[in-house]
């Protein structure tokens, strides 16, 4: 099966060597969210809530240039620079992914050293189409 590639000008250019997403088939391998500003190239103000409000609208545009949406999403992972954020975070997360009626994605979370550009959070998913 060929690759292709999912690039938006509605999420971060990639910051290194790597696609925004690659699809494969159904499938889609999105790269990890932080939370910048397309518009600006920049890092989101505010703490936790804000960065995680971010990083999920890139990750939703990411996802809408495959023609995708957060409903096909069949695994998450989310990074975050301090444990003690868990809670704010999952407050955003739960808006985007739990809605009424929805069934979540299986996720895991991790808290990690440290996020490119110092950010506090990172989301990455995969998303199967069908």
């Amino acid at each position: 099966m060929a690759k292709t590639v999912i690039a938006t000008p509605d999420a971060p250019a990639a910051i290194g060597p790597y696609s925004q997403a690659i699809r494969i088939g159904n499938a889609l391998y999105a790269s990890g969210q932080i939370p910048i500003d397309p518009k600006t190239g920049e890092l989101v103000p505010g703490g936790i809530t804000e960065q995680t409000e971010r990083a999920l609208l890139n990750v939703k545009a990411v996802l809408a240039a495959a023609g995708l949406s957060v409903e096909h999403v069949v695994k998450s992972t989310v990074y975050l620079k301090d444990m003690n954020d868990f809670a704010a975070m999952n407050a955003v997360y739960t808006k985007t992914f739990a809605t009424e009626g929805a069934i979540p994605p299986a996720r895991s979370t991790v808290q990690v050293a440290r996020l490119p550009k110092d950010s506090l959070v990172e989301i990455e998913c995969t998303a199967i189409d069908g």
